[in-house]
């Protein structure tokens, strides 16, 4: 292991070459550009191959034929060059084709801007591209995550067949911090009589989405569905800090996560109970993180890069049985810990409570 100063982008390429990924498919957007300019030059001399496509549609279709091959597999872009790469991001997910996907999401709607945001949630978590699928769906918040939650991307997405979603930010990609680059753990052993590498000495292996009658069409569903519904058993992942004792909670992933934390210890330092749940599986929703505060808490506040959209799965987590608002800023702007603690203290009225 050896600790070193790094970009986050960058991270992410040291962390996908430390995993075993060879291929490198994707057109440079910012701001995720480095991580191909990273693997351009870092991954090549171990054997690897870094191929800027025509356009985010093409790269995302070789990841496809890449990954039918067995090959470990990376994509990155950014919010307006994911949206291109949603068919084909449907069209693996039905193939049941491991691979990571990166979106280092900036502000929009439309072009946008370069700014960091969260608006891409219903987009990376509902199944952005056409029919019923899911994406694995990891949030970090700290550059170590970043090369952690990478490592593990790659591990899930064979585990499981299905493409994995890293979902950073323009903070998060552009700050450099100190990470450790640890070890690659050891792979987990997977079935691999479903990929193509030539068919001499055995039957053909066809690689489609495509249901020839609806009766197939419906136990191709019925196959995917009982496979997400293992994940959503099996894989949720969350990080509570101070929530023990909290009558209040935040609720807050990605860069807005780690802002919270210090909203949460100067809450503390004013008497408040303040705790936070920070969401590290985007999908599957860690709903289990909400099961021993129902009817302990007294409200929510989500905080969010965007005009409210995770809130919409908190809701559901609590079964409504508490009110859940929502601190909320747009367009690449970053909230102050001191402006989410504000908003609480005016929302539950602890601020009059502390004067009595």
């Amino acid at each position: 292991m050896e600790k070193v100063l790094l970009k986050g982008n960058e991270i992410i390429g040291e962390a996908a070459i430390r995993s075993g990924c060879k291929l490198f498919f994707g057109y440079p957007i910012t701001p995720s550009t480095e991580v191909v300019e990273y693997l351009s030059k870092h991954l090549p001399p171990v054997g690897g191959t870094v191929l800027q496509a025509e356009d985010e549609i093409a790269a995302i279709n070789m990841c496809y034929g890449a990954a039918a091959t067995g090959s470990r597999v990376l994509t990155a872009s950014s919010s307006p060059g994911v949206s291109l790469k949603q068919e084909g991001i449907s069209y693996s997910a039905a193939a049941e084709l491991p691979m990571v996907i990166v979106n280092v999401n900036r502000c929009g709607p439309g072009l946008g801007g370069l700014g960091p945001a969260q608006s891409d949630y219903f987009q990376s978590v509902k199944g952005g591209g056409h029919g019923d699928y899911r994406l694995i769906v990891l949030a970090p918040s700290t550059a170590q995550e970043l090369y952690d939650f990478t490592m593990q991307g790659f591990d899930l997405a064979d585990q499981y067949r299905n493409p994995v979603m890293i979902l950073s930010d323009g903070f998060l990609g552009q700050t450099m911090e100190p990470v450790v680059l640890k070890d690659r753990p050891e792979a987990p052993k997977v079935d691999r009589d479903w990929i193509i590498d030539g068919a001499k000495g055995r039957k053909k292996r066809i690689l489609a989405s495509y249901s020839l009658t609806n009766e197939i069409g419906e136990a191709n569903n019925l196959r995917w569905e009982a496979k997400y519904k293992n994940i959503q058993e099996k894989e949720q992942q969350w990080e509570e800090f101070h929530t023990e004792d909290a009558e209040y909670l935040l609720v807050s992933y990605g860069t807005t996560g780690r802002i919270c934390k210090s909203t949460v210890l100067n809450a503390r330092k004013k008497g408040i109970k303040l705790g936070l749940i920070r969401p590290i599986t985007l999908w599957p929703y860690p709903e289990k993180a909400f099961a021993p505060y129902k009817d302990k808490v007294k409200g929510i506040v989500t905080v969010e890069l965007n005009t409210g959209q995770m809130i919409e799965d908190v809701k559901l987590s609590v079964e409504c049985k508490m009110p859940v608002h929502l601190y909320r800023r747009q367009g690449g702007m970053l909230p102050t810990e001191h402006e989410i603690l504000d908003y609480v203290e005016d929302t539950f009225n602890l601020t009059a409570v502390e004067e009595v």
